[in-house]
């Protein structure tokens, strides 16, 4: 008989959002996958903005997560409520509508 154990490593990422480009948070290794727990954006400027999330699939096929959530002014809010299975070679991309006021940290699971 034969048993496959498979690792299981926790991480998690760091993101200042200083532009309005799109700036990938995280992208799923070969033959690995993920199970965010996390996801937490900051607002550290005094003034309210918003965040689009994405993630793109192994085809290039970008599907929205959250589009154009508001964080109003030196807040911090949980955007996942459940957990988002991310695959192999999919993308998880974050925009900020203002440079330089929100900082983005996402916990999770990585599984090989």
């Amino acid at each position: 008989m034969v048993f496959k154990l498979m690792a299981n490593d926790f991480k998690n990422e760091k993101v200042d959002l200083t532009t309005t480009s799109v700036t990938v948070l995280y992208t799923a290794p070969a033959a690995k996958t993920a199970v965010f727990k996390s996801i937490l954006v900051s607002e550290d400027s005094g003034n309210a903005d918003t965040i689009t999330v994405t993630i793109t699939n192994a085809a290039a096929a970008v599907f929205s997560l959250f589009k154009v959530k508001a964080v109003a002014a030196n807040t911090t809010i949980e955007l996942l409520t459940q957990p988002l299975v991310v695959e192999t070679g999919e993308i998880i991309k974050l925009t900020a509508a203002t440079a330089n006021r929100l900082h983005v940290v996402a916990s999770y699971m990585e599984i090989s």
